[in-house]
């Protein structure tokens, strides 16, 4: 009975600890209600588990239910699940390992003393207070840092190795401990090697931090590097159209001349073909303005312009509010390489076009993305059918289709593709999913 209530009280005390933790650092998958439900059932199961008294079962399953919570409730992946899980697990267990080793350096019966339960309750205090303190400390540090929005780093894997091994060592010292009595000097050694493995788990998870840091850094770099080079291009499109425009206006009195000579001699079919010549003129549009996103506005000009050089027709149907929740990294990657994949399908053939829309689909979360490219032959000629676009410098590698599918996954949405040889045209189709949605 004492165990039990002992037991009751530290799982309960961990739960709140990984709830606020993860709470704190990712973002969710569930709602709360479920998150509580979901944590209550894998601690409930663990805590019956340990009645069990299996110290190397215990550690191991409570590996394991933080992994399952982790991967389940919150947007992570599992090498992330499984990195935080195992950093949990190691930070509690050097903490149990320090405070047990210390205590029976200077008591070496206080567990098992004439008053058991206080003493059970003493040691499970001061070991999950220490446990709580240093999580708290790691919550204040990250706190509004958004660490979820890097989770999906796959550098975290190596970095596994340290808190699994630190566990191992844990359960080693405390069954050789428990097996075989310590002199005084031995104690202290295990005390030291349990706060040099927590220690060192700290510093683990410190450089993984800080890891992730730089990475968004060099992210955010290069998506700023992209944003100038948009925006260059896009204002030097402005400056070429109004350059050509104030040639025109120049020139217009000479068109003029010739539509009055061509109405004298009563050419009237030549002369609608002047005046339509003129009004489809590409100088006369209006400023490049496509959709309302900056940055996409900025990419779609830049193809637009690709397209005027190579004769591509090329139309675009960007609906209000249908991107507005993709990350620029990741609008820059989907667009330009659909673009790029369009306009080297295109290039080269008579009356090409490239026509590229989204828009939202009613009462529902997701946006569909629609490029519809002219493409002279079959491009389904690569391995398992799938298209085999080359491009300059591409040797035929296809990063960009799967850089799309990716950013798909990611939205949790999804990409079909075909060639309709009808009308010798080749269609991409992309569901993106909004988080958050209420219909």
């Amino acid at each position: 009975m004492i165990d039990t209530v002992c037991y009751f009280f530290a799982y309960a005390t961990e739960a709140v600890i990984l709830w606020q933790y993860s709470s704190a650092l990712f973002a969710a998958r569930r709602r709360p209600r479920v998150q509580f439900a979901a944590l209550f059932l894998l601690y409930f199961t663990m805590f019956a588990v340990s009645l069990l008294e299996y110290t190397w079962l215990n550690m191991t399953l409570y590996l394991v239910m933080n992994f399952l919570f982790l991967l389940t409730m919150y947007d992570l992946r599992w090498y992330t699940a499984l990195f935080h899980s195992s950093f949990i697990a190691a930070i509690m267990g050097m903490c149990e390992l320090t405070v047990y080793s210390a205590i029976k350096r200077f008591s070496p019966h206080f567990l098992t003393g004439t008053e058991p339960f206080w003493n059970m309750v003493v040691f499970i205090f001061l070991s999950k207070m220490i446990f709580f303190i240093i999580i708290y400390i790691l919550i204040h540090l990250l706190k509004g840092q958004q660490t979820y929005d890097r989770q999906h780093n796959k550098s975290v894997l190596p970095l596994i190795f340290i808190p699994v091994t630190s566990c191992f060592i844990m359960l080693t010292l405390v069954s050789v401990s428990d097996t075989f009595p310590l002199s005084p000097f031995l104690g202290g050694m295990v005390t030291l090697i349990a706060f040099f493995l927590l220690i060192s788990n700290l510093l683990v998870f410190g450089i993984n931090q800080y890891n992730l840091k730089k990475s968004m850094e060099f992210t955010q770099m290069q998506l700023l590097l992209q944003k100038e080079a948009n925006a260059a291009e896009y204002y030097e499109m402005l400056r070429q159209q109004n350059e050509n425009q104030r040639i025109l206006i120049h020139d217009i009195k000479k068109h003029l001349y010739s539509i009055d000579m061509l109405n004298r001699q009563r050419e009237h079919d030549k002369i609608d073909a002047y005046l339509q010549r003129l009004i489809h003129s590409s100088d006369l549009k209006e400023s490049a303005r496509l959709c309302e996103h900056e940055m996409l506005n900025s990419i779609l000009c830049r193809y637009m312009r690709q397209c005027t050089d190579n004769h591509i027709a090329f139309h675009a149907d960007i609906r209000s509010g249908t991107t507005d929740f993709i990350a620029d990294n990741d609008l820059t990657s989907l667009f330009c390489n659909l673009l790029d994949n369009a306009v080297a399908a295109a290039k080269d053939i008579p009356d090409a076009f490239i026509e590229i829309s989204t828009g939202k689909k009613e009462k529902t979360p997701f946006t569909v993305l629609t490029v519809i490219n002219s493409c002279r032959a079959n491009p389904f000629t690569g391995e398992n059918g799938s298209p085999a676009i080359r491009t300059p410098g591409s040797h035929n590698h296809g990063f960009g289709l799967k850089s799309i599918r990716k950013i798909a996954a990611k939205y949790n949405g999804d990409m079909q593709i075909y060639y309709n040889s009808d009308t010798l045209t080749f269609h991409t189709i992309i569901t993106l999913k909004r988080q958050g949605f209420s219909a």
